[in-house]
């Protein structure tokens, strides 16, 4: 019926002009942002190791029992 020089190829323009529209809540994301930002902080506060220090159990005994004597 048809020869392929006579049908216009329509799908390119199509494509431009059918386009979804996409709008950005821009608020919800900073939300979203803040939310996941304040889970790794949470997560990044309660695995925190205190820092090891040496301690002279002897010198807190010492301590306790000059405390004690008093």
């Amino acid at each position: 019926m048809f020869q392929k020089d006579i049908i216009p190829n329509f799908a390119p323009q199509f494509k431009t002009l059918f386009a979804m529209a996409v709008t950005r809540l821009k608020r919800k994301d900073r939300r979203n942002k803040a939310i996941a930002t304040n889970k790794i902080n949470a997560i990044k506060h309660l695995t925190q190791t205190p820092e090891i220090k040496l301690v002279d159990i002897e010198a807190i005994k010492a301590e306790f029992a000059a405390k004690a004597a008093k």
